[in-house]
């Protein structure tokens, strides 16, 4: 994976079986045998893409290394309902107490990933991207970013640490456009920081400071409707002209899966999407012993 190191993941799932089993999975210890052996597969209950596999086959080396994975779809195939994504053979101690745990993640991923890809399929033919934001679940953003690359979609920024995006309360706070972006710049310089920064504007006079500022690598366009983008996009792609320089555009905001593709044509770089993450609903998807 990209973003999570195994170390980190191991961590992750300490913490899920922690939550799950407490001190002991009294239901499957009191009906099941100690030495019951069997097979359960993982089954799709409807269409999209699958996204957690390779977090499954984690998860399921974690809690019990004897369990045999038998995989035949990996992360990023679309996938119908009825199909068979894999096959998990061991001891049925093990392949209950993993099940629940298992499930909750890759329908959270799956669920992100076909969200992405339905946005990003939308806008496919504009050269326009879609991007996630910050708006995840706490402790599950590295995996839920992963789910967005997974999907098709584009990752933002991973943290405040990545990147300088300074917003509008940023701007506020700095005393305006042309302090925040100069401010930001300084610090890259003094601490020797190679980031890019992004400003977010709010009107077309807070546009023509920036570009007068020079110094930001992205503008983000917030909550305008598409034809103010429009124009922006036009008063940005001039000035790109004028000074040999170019500014990546993005439009943030509001923006839904039913506007996403106007904004897309007003020829912006990126459209960012919090419903990517903050919102989804997960990828149906069951569990279930092989008889």
């Amino acid at each position: 994976m990209k973003y999570i190191t195994d170390r980190q993941l191991d961590a992750l799932i300490a913490q899920w079986f922690r939550e799950d089993i407490g001190d002991g999975d009294h239901t499957s210890l009191s009906s099941i045998p100690a030495s019951a052996m069997g097979c359960q597969q993982l089954i799709i209950k409807e269409d999209g893409i699958l996204a957690g596999v390779e977090v499954a086959e984690h998860v399921i080396r974690f809690f019990d290394p004897s369990l045999r994975t038998e995989i035949f779809i990996r992360d990023g195939a679309e996938v119908h309902k009825g199909d068979i994504a894999f096959k998990v053979y061991g001891k049925v101690l093990s392949l209950l107490q993993v099940e629940r745990t298992m499930l909750n993640i890759m329908q959270r991923m799956s669920g992100i990933a076909t969200t992405a890809h339905r946005y990003q399929s939308l806008i496919a033919d504009t050269g326009c991207r879609v991007l996630d934001t910050r708006k995840t679940t706490p402790g599950l953003r590295l995996l839920e970013k992963e789910a967005v690359r997974i999907g098709g979609g584009t990752n933002h920024r991973i943290g405040l640490f990545d990147m300088i995006l300074l917003k509008d309360n940023h701007v506020d706070f700095a005393g305006g456009i042309t302090a925040a972006i100069t401010r930001a710049r300084a610090y890259c310089k003094e601490n020797h920081k190679d980031l890019r920064i992004e400003i977010e504007v709010r009107t077309e006079d807070e546009i023509r400071e920036a570009l007068l500022t020079n110094g930001a690598d992205r503008i983000m366009l917030d909550n305008f409707t598409p034809e103010r983008t429009r124009a922006a996009v036009r008063l940005i792609r001039d000035w790109e002209q004028q000074n040999n320089r170019h500014i990546e555009i993005e439009s943030s905001g509001g923006i839904t899966i039913d506007t996403l593709r106007d904004y897309a044509l007003c020829g912006v770089d990126f459209i960012s999407v919090g419903a990517l993450t903050h919102s989804v609903k997960s990828l149906d998807m069951s569990f279930k012993a092989v008889k």
